[in-house]
């Protein structure tokens, strides 16, 4: 099965839209973007902050589907979600699936409209956690503080990743943040939760984004290139801190060794990668986890400009990723959006190329949710 359409809906600072409205922006967005009719797609996928439920969001659609899911595991969801959509349609269940994904989060804030999600993250064994302040950074910032202590992992190399994502994003017109910072930027920043200052934490954005996979015999009827799905994973770690066994082994670390499994292929034969950066540090560790480096030599694999698009090795996050382009929650579905334009050919002046100036062949997509609490991992082809 392929990737036969993808997009984004208008992200960044959104302020009339509602998340409805942007769902169905970026779902007719994908759906043109494949050429295929409205009516080929049978399957559907969605899940979201606060309450949109799938049910409402494929009515509001116009969509009948007689596959669905709504599966929500943060922000690993949606490559979690792929991976079930890619299943269905090789079992026969499914001839298209789309995904699609809409947030108003920085215009709720911006309205006062703030809402917590209190099925993850504040209920059953969590709620001990609460009230002492272990809120999801500390959390992040704490698995950091070990990395650091184990390893040797400095600030200025976490803070590198920032900053490679902002020259990534600055390739990127839609990206929201494009101005260059240093180093020194990202550590004098005001401290959020210690090791991490502001510019080591993801931006708050409005957006949506919409993925289509379709079975083989719709391809020839596509107006684009088809990506293929080659190989997925998904791993499920711990909700409770105290039930996560090592700090700086993120659940990628499964889920990338089954997808590469499954796909045939090694990480040192990927082109690129789009990797979950709510904050640096996990980048540095998903790059670990993933196989492109050994663990605890994250820190000194991201310090030589390895990220960067333009002369990287391993470009990472080309749009500029959750700590620059766009964030506005279960940002797991812009990776795959970024990583089949990447694919296609299609993305401009932050276009990704292997060194004989040919279009990338093979790209991963590993998206982390919670606290890594869990994580997908997809394997794209081209051709």
């Amino acid at each position: 099965m392929a990737v036969v359409g993808v997009s984004l809906s208008d992200c960044g600072r959104v302020d009339e839209a509602t998340p409805y409205a942007l769902h169905a922006q970026a779902a007719r967005r994908a759906l043109a973007d494949s050429g295929l009719d409205r009516t080929v797609i049978d399957g559907f996928a969605s899940a979201g902050l606060g309450t949109l439920a799938p049910v409402e969001v494929a009515e509001y659609l116009g969509l009948r589907p007689t596959w669905v899911d709504s599966t929500s595991v943060g922000g690993s969801t949606w490559e979690v979600m792929a991976a079930h959509a890619a299943d269905a349609i090789a079992a026969g269940h499914a001839n298209a699936v789309l995904l699609v994904y809409g947030s108003t989060a920085r215009a709720d804030i911006k309205a006062g409209r703030r809402t917590g999600n209190l099925s993850f993250g504040a209920r059953g064994p969590l709620q001990f956690e609460v009230p002492y302040g272990h809120t999801l950074i500390a959390k992040y910032a704490m698995a950091a503080r070990r990395h650091m202590h184990e390893y040797g992992t400095t600030l200025e190399q976490l803070a590198s990743v920032a900053v490679q994502a902002r020259a990534n994003a600055a390739l990127n017109p839609d990206a929201m943040f494009r101005d260059p910072i240093t180093v020194d930027d990202v550590l004098s920043g005001p401290m959020i939760a210690d090791p991490f200052t502001k510019l080591h934490c993801c931006i708050r954005s409005d957006g949506g984004a919409a993925v289509l996979l379709a079975a083989e015999e719709y391809v020839r009827d596509c107006r684009t290139a088809p990506v293929w799905v080659l190989g997925t994973g998904e791993h499920v770690s711990h909700t409770t801190m105290s039930e996560w066994a090592d700090f700086t082994v993120s659940p990628a670390a499964v889920s990338g060794r089954i997808a590469f499994e499954r796909a045939g292929v090694r990480p040192e034969e990927v082109d690129f990668a789009e990797i979950y950066d709510a904050f640096t540090y996990m980048t540095l560790v998903t790059l670990e986890d993933l196989g492109f480096c050994g663990k605890g030599e994250g820190g000194a694999f991201v310090e030589k400009g390895r990220l960067r698009v333009a002369g990287g090795e391993l470009p990472v996050n080309t749009d500029g990723g959750g700590l620059s382009a766009q964030h506005p929650g279960m940002r797991g579905l812009f990776l795959l959006v970024e990583a089949v334009r990447q694919l296609r050919g299609e993305a401009d002046e932050r276009q990704v190329h292997r060194p004989d100036g040919r279009l990338p062949e093979l790209a991963v997509a590993s998206g982390t949710g919670g606290w890594f609490c869990s994580s997908g991992t997809v394997v794209l082809g081209r051709g």
